[in-house]
């Protein structure tokens, strides 16, 4: 009886500190300094749960340094403009690793003209004659660029290769293919830097079941998703092979330890930041010009019914 409750807390306390870290989301978006004096305040729950003084210290740190490296990456944008750098990143890993949550921190604050995220769809019937990395070139950055891709064409390595989507003759022609396409791009200019997020099955497990009853996640949750958790194993091999036949020196991988998201989002950052040779560009002061006056100039009043009705 008591190690069924224990087992109950347990899992109890690990969906209230999932909940909580969805409610970061939203307040990430709206914080830009600091986080004012309340914020990390949480009502009790049921149970007794509610967030203790050390709680609120990582929560309070851990947004301190996610402001400062947004503000690293900010200066990394402006440099990669000024010096018409280009810059890949893959984010690849399970199911529910964490590759949307890092990739939303990293381009929170940065300008979607210079630094964009591909996440390309299930190809379609023209894709499927294509040469195989044709899709993918596509999205490519030019000089002043950055583009993050969420999953890439390690999808053939993983869950082409473990659904059967592609023959044994696809999957060993593109272990054959992509060291030297990578080198293609590396000696093109490109720099491309490959990020392997790593969960354990029972991590992947609890998320999966959060979506399952968290409405606002459902959709995250497709059939393939469903299927990938049935065939762990299968993708463990097939992520093993992938790491061990496309680590190459001019595009190697790293792995990013994955089971705690707040820290596996400020590790990558920290890390990505590390492989870049920016410099904090100078910038010339910003002075606001005043406004031109017409005498005459007359605001046209806008009909009320265009007026979307205020609610709030």
């Amino acid at each position: 009886m008591t190690s069924n409750s224990s087992a109950h807390d347990e899992a109890f306390r690990r969906i209230y500190e999932d909940t909580l870290d969805s409610f970061d989301e939203e307040l990430e978006m709206e914080l830009d300094d600091r986080v004012p004096p309340g914020v990390a305040e949480r009502v009790k729950l049921p149970g007794g749960f509610a967030e203790t003084a050390k709680d609120r210290e990582r929560r309070l740190h851990y947004f301190k340094e996610l402001f400062r490296l947004q503000g690293e990456l900010v200066k990394l944008q402006d440099w990669v403009m000024h010096s018409g750098h280009k810059l890949v990143i893959l984010f690849e890993g399970r199911d529910a690793a964490g590759k949307g949550g890092v990739i939303k921190r990293i381009t929170q604050r940065l300008n979607p003209r210079v630094c964009r995220v591909a996440a390309l769809p299930a190809p379609n019937d023209r894709e499927r004659t294509q040469w195989y990395f044709q899709r993918y070139v596509a999205h490519l950055p030019a000089a002043g660029e950055v583009v993050l891709f969420d999953r890439s064409w390690y999808n053939r390595a993983g869950v082409e290769r473990v659904m059967g989507f592609c023959t044994e003759e696809q999957y060993e022609e593109f272990f054959r293919t992509v060291p030297e396409f990578e080198r293609m791009l590396v000696r093109s200019g490109i720099q491309l830097i490959k990020y392997w997020f790593s969960i354990t099955d029972e991590e992947q497990e609890f998320r999966f079941s959060c979506r399952i009853h968290d409405r606002l996640k459902q959709w995250k949750l497709s059939p393939m998703d469903l299927e990938s958790r049935r065939r762990w194993e299968d993708y463990t091999k097939a992520k093993e092979i992938m790491l061990e036949r496309t680590h190459i020196p001019e595009a190697r991988w790293w792995v990013v330890q994955a089971v705690d998201k707040k820290k596996a989002r400020l590790n990558c950052m920290h890390h990505l930041l590390r492989q870049v040779p920016y410099q904090e560009v100078h910038r010339e002061p910003i002075t606001l010009p005043l406004r031109e006056r017409h005498e005459g100039y007359r605001r046209t009043r806008i009909p009320q019914d265009l007026m979307v009705e205020e609610v709030y």
